[in-house]
């Protein structure tokens, strides 16, 4: 068990690490997207610089790896690879690499973007009606504010409290323990955007023209 759990977290880092905007940006565009914008190898910078087609698609592609990388022990445990006791402990562990990929990837020097988008197809794979509710609240806040930064500290935050109403039929303590752990991630990646917010300098991003 040890060693398919090993190859499988190794593998979803490897997913992780897949840097989608810098080889986006090199093969449609001819730039390094790191070193424009934010200087951030993520769907926000893509945004920013290269467009809403591109962002679309590198944010498409990092959601993806964040919800392949979680739905990895469910695989192992429908296989009988794993016990399925601690399955959602497996999930947010494997999850948890393919995010630290994404942030260092092997692939790109170590050099990556914040998690954001991965972290969604993380929570997408966990419990899809609140990652839906925490896009929900991004997409107003972003629509309102134009701060992505803002939007994505907020939703994340909106995670684990959804998680502790009754609708959401959410008895899983290592889940919800796990969301305030992810909102505490979002703030240490964001810690500058944060800073930028309170000195009237963050950079906005426009999805509907003025």
């Amino acid at each position: 068990m040890i060693i398919y759990l090993t190859i499988g977290f190794i593998t979803a880092y490897l997913l992780g690490s897949i840097p989608s905007a810098v080889w986006y940006g090199k093969r449609f565009h001819g730039i390094d997207i790191r070193t424009y914008g934010s200087g951030n190898a993520g769907a926000t910078n893509t945004f920013r610089v290269l467009g809403k087609k591109a962002g679309s698609i590198v944010m498409g592609i990092d959601a993806l790896k964040g919800c392949i990388s979680t739905c990895i022990p469910t695989f192992l445990v429908h296989n009988q690879l794993l016990e399925t006791d601690y399955i959602s402990s497996y999930q947010i562990a494997f999850g948890i690499a393919a995010v630290i990929g994404h942030i260092l990837p092997i692939f790109a020097n170590f050099k990556g973007g914040k998690g954001v988008a991965t972290l969604l197809g993380m929570a997408i794979a966990l419990h899809p009606m609140a990652a839906l509710t925490c896009v929900l609240i991004f997409t107003v806040i972003l629509l309102s504010t134009n701060y992505v930064s803002l939007g994505s500290i907020i939703s994340g935050l909106t995670f684990p409290l959804v998680l502790f109403l009754p609708m959401y039929h959410s008895n899983d303590m290592v889940l919800k323990g796990f969301g305030f752990v992810v909102f505490v991630m979002l703030l240490f990646t964001h810690k500058q955007n944060i800073l930028r917010l309170f000195n009237g300098t963050e950079n906005k991003i426009y999805l509907i023209k003025k």
